[in-house]
């Protein structure tokens, strides 16, 4: 088993050797938001900031839970200068849309990690085939400032409903939301995350499960929102229980910067996820096969000056 690979299941600290260039130790501390516990952010996040710290002795990284809207706000006002985004907010967020009240104005993209997917979790028993049929009953899913609690209320709107439709609604971890899956105090969970997701995973180990699967025109109200949006293949096999192809509104999980943040820290940051890929993939299998040019995919966002730095000294052209 890989130390990053411990670092994703617990540990925060771990050794790992990054091939790119070493950067001049410095004294720095600063906070990376991730996401909530039992979601891919957190883990992938500790796993960064064991590499990084190996490369700056003198730098201190402290990974802090977090949402994707969150976050966004969050670099923008200058809480924390580094964290995970989804591309649709971040999109949205340049803009003023909502859910953002105003437009951010410091806000960069450093580089795409992999695709994540909206994913609307029922138990097998529930006799929840579709949107429509989510009215009246009880639903688990993340707190206000979270992308997949966001989507959740629009999916809701798809089939005229809202929350008030719902028997219950609660707004939690991802963990909690899978134990109240498991203990019969929910049947729908909501989430954006990686699939497959560990706490999706945990839930399907006791209880049968299915996925709600997403049409062409329920998907056309998203895409229609932000032209971020793909509507992308479940494969059988995901999760113990999904027999057949599924379809799901989907997304990128990528990293943001505040766009006068370190150049070097940036680039330290970009090349621990470069270089240990295979590790990476280890925590979550959504990375494996991630390459220096996906990372460098336009979004619509701008690039952070030292990020473009770093991929076009690894031979990608970033006109």
């Amino acid at each position: 088993m890989s130390q990053v690979l411990k670092a994703a299941r617990g540990a925060v600290a771990v050794a790992a050797i990054v091939a790119s260039g070493a950067v001049a130790a410095q004294a720095n501390e600063f906070v990376m938001a991730t996401g909530q516990q039992g979601g891919s952010w957190f883990p992938v996040g500790g796993a960064i900031k064991a590499i990084v710290e190996k490369e700056i002795p003198d730098l201190s990284i402290t990974v802090t839970p977090g949402a994707g809207v969150a976050n966004v706000v969050g670099v923008d006002a200058g809480r924390f200068p580094i964290a995970f985004a989804n591309s649709i907010s971040t999109v949205d967020s340049l803009e003023g849309k909502e859910p953002f009240r105003k437009a951010t104005t410091n806000v960069c993209n450093i580089g795409v990690l992999y695709p994540q997917y909206f994913q609307v979790v029922v138990t097998a028993d529930s006799g929840i085939n579709s949107v429509a049929d989510m009215k009246g009953h009880d639903l688990t899913t993340q707190q206000l400032g979270n992308t997949g609690e966001y989507l959740t209320r629009e999916l809701l709107g798809t089939a005229g409903l809202s929350f008030d439709d719902m028997k219950s609604v609660a707004h939690t971890s991802y963990s909690d939301s899978a134990s109240q899956m498991k203990d019969g105090h929910a049947d729908i969970f909501t989430l954006g995350s990686s699939l497959p997701t560990g706490s999706v995973m945990d839930l399907a180990s006791s209880r049968d499960i299915n996925m709600i699967d997403i049409d062409e025109e329920t998907f056309k109200h998203f895409k229609d929102m932000n032209a971020a949006f793909q509507l992308r293949e479940v494969k059988p096999g995901s999760y113990p229980g999904i027999d057949e192809v599924k379809h799901a509104i989907s997304y990128d999980t990528h990293m943001v910067a505040a766009c006068d943040f370190d150049g070097e820290i940036v680039k330290a940051v970009l090349g621990a996820i470069a270089d240990n890929i295979d590790s990476f993939g280890a925590i979550t299998k959504s990375m494996a096969g991630l390459t220096v040019d996906m990372m460098a995919t336009d979004i619509g966002v701008p690039f952070h000056p030292a990020a473009k730095e770093f991929y076009e000294s690894r031979g990608v052209s970033m006109n």
